[in-house]
């Protein structure tokens, strides 16, 4: 039979196409429906590592991307919401929960694409609710994931009858450890274990490979797909990095146990004994190992594979990070996440628990002017860690907030004097203004990264200009803070006074930068960036006022 090589290209990539897509586009739609929720339950349910491990199941089960869960978790270790420690139980349960989409493509339902695709669509595109659109993406990655598989599956039939796929196929038979490299390289590659081991489920099925050849080319995925947390890592912080070389060496070192073990036979007669007699408790599931489509052997094998290595390395998880630290030297700077001065003990003497919030709330405008510098720093340097540090920043401003809140409604529910509900009333109101200066400090980055990203440089006599203003403008918070701290009502009006000088600064610099475009010194995109950042530095002076007003009483 002659064999029609553009039909087995077209249908074999075009499929891959497909399935690649249908991935990330399910896996899209679940992250936009979890929201920040997702980050919210990262950090809060990691406290120890089994906690971690569950917490990391639970978030990949539902967004259908160890990658992204991987990702999001270096992302919180490099704002230092999470600990080392922490993010390894993370890790460790995501690759147990990236299993579910192995399992869906076990149960066949190639036939049943097709309609939904169709029902996707119509929600994706005919529905006006949010929601609905968002249902409507994952069934249409959902679907377009099992049409990717059936028309890759008709490109990937007439490899089993071809000699160099063949003798490939039982290289890898003979030679284990080819087989590993080969998955780690191609997951490397499409930076996802789901679509490699997608597409082994469907050769087996195909019967282009048999159970034995695969399984190695599956313990590689492993390995492969920490490359996606590597390289988000990059420019990170050190703790950071850590993270992300931990799930390197967690899969590395998982492989390098059981692969002995598949080799002399044993591996695989443990996932036999465990479906045989730990997965037909499950209720609806039927049958034994025999009785299983090859595709959901290939499921179990995996499913296996990362609950024993998880199993296996959990009780060493201080040892795991022992050792990344020395790979990794270095130390992490970064700024408490938790209150100092809070104590709930204190609650029952409202006078001194308003004097402990009041130190939290200074001490949170410092960390606001010190998320001002790294932004001014970062304006004129571009230098990336002073991104990271702001970020990590804005992290701690941002808990503050609702912890300095909280605890001054507990306060606020004692009976408390004139002199003291006026306290907790401008500390309230200061903390809100804090955060939008935290904020404001924050957009002057992202302002920056995209003058950055675009090229964009601004004139000489710009940037002096610029350089006016945002000194007086740290100037103005920093009085702020020291008139909140003080109650020195002279500190206040001065802050009140330096303020008309950064509204007037910023109309003129406002005016000589148009002037500036209109002569074609600066362009248009140069000339929205420059605007935006007086804009924010001028609301900056306008919070300065706030506190002062507090303080004066005047608001």
């Amino acid at each position: 039979m002659e064999l029609n090589y553009q039909e087995i290209i077209f249908h074999a990539l075009g499929g891959l196409a497909f399935f690649l897509f249908g991935i990330k586009f399910m896996s899209d739609g679940l992250q936009v429906a979890a929201g920040d929720r997702m980050r919210t339950f990262l950090e809060k349910g990691t406290k120890t590592p089994i906690r971690g491990v569950i917490t990391g199941i639970l978030v990949t089960s539902i967004i259908q991307s160890s990658s992204a869960t991987t990702v999001l978790t270096v992302g919180l270790v490099n704002s230092g919401l999470l600990t080392l420690r922490h993010a390894i139980g993370v890790i460790m349960g995501a690759n147990i929960g990236t299993t579910v989409t192995a399992y869906l493509i076990g149960f066949k339902l190639e036939r049943y694409a097709l309609p939904i695709i169709a029902v996707g669509v119509v929600l994706l595109f005919f529905s006006k609710n949010k929601k609905l659109n968002n249902i409507g993406q994952v069934l249409f990655g959902f679907g377009l994931l099992f049409y990717g598989m059936e028309t890759m599956g008709t490109g990937l039939k007439p490899l089993r009858a071809m000699p160099f796929f063949i003798n490939a196929m039982t290289n890898i038979e003979h030679h284990t450890f080819l087989g590993v490299l080969v998955g780690a390289i191609f997951t490397g590659i499409v930076q996802s274990s789901s679509a490699t081991i997608g597409i082994l489920q469907e050769l087996a099925y195909q019967g282009a490979i048999t159970y034995n050849q695969a399984v190695p080319i599956l313990f590689g995925d492993n390995i492969g797909t920490t490359i996606t947390a590597l390289l988000a890592a990059i420019g990170t912080s050190v703790a950071a990095r850590r993270a992300a070389l931990t799930h390197c060496l967690f899969n590395f070192m998982g492989t390098i146990i059981v692969l002995p073990l598949f080799m002399l036979g044993i591996f695989p007669e443990i996932v036999r004994v465990v479906t045989n007699n730990i997965y037909t408790l499950i209720p609806g599931f039927e049958g034994t190992w025999e009785t299983l489509n090859i595709k959901m052997q290939l499921a179990q094998t995996h499913g296996v594979f990362n609950i024993s290595n998880t199993l296996m390395q959990l009780p060493f998880v201080g040892i795991l990070a022992t050792i990344v630290t020395k790979a990794i030297p270095g130390e992490d700077v970064y700024m408490e996440l938790e209150p100092k001065y809070l104590e709930p003990r204190l609650l029952s003497n409202p006078h001194v628990a308003l004097g402990q919030a009041g130190r939290e709330v200074i001490r949170m405008g410092n960390i606001a002017k010190e998320s001002l510098n790294h932004a001014v720093n970062y304006f004129f340097t571009g230098l990336e860690n002073e991104v990271t540090q702001l970020q990590q920043l804005e992290a701690v401003i941002d808990n503050l907030q609702s912890k300095i809140t909280d605890y001054i409604v507990k306060v606020s529910e004692k009976k408390l004097s004139l002199e003291e509900s006026n306290l907790a009333y401008i500390y309230i109101q200061a903390v809100s203004d804090i955060e939008r200066v935290g904020d404001h400090a924050e957009n002057i980055l992202e302002l920056t990264q995209s003058r950055i990203e675009k090229g964009i440089h601004f004139s000489i006599e710009g940037l002096a200009d610029m350089r006016k203003m945002i000194d007086k403008t740290a100037e103005t918070f920093d009085l702020s803070i020291q008139s909140l701290e003080k109650n020195d009502y002279q500190l206040a009006r001065k802050v009140v006074k330096n303020d008309d000088v950064i509204d007037e600064m910023e109309k003129n610099f406002r005016r000589t930068h148009i002037n500036r475009l209109n002569e074609g010194i600066c362009n248009g995109d140069a000339g929205a960036i420059y605007i935006d950042i007086l804009s924010n530095l001028e609301r900056i002076g306008d919070h300065s006022v706030n506190i002062a007003q507090y303080v004066l009483g005047e608001r």
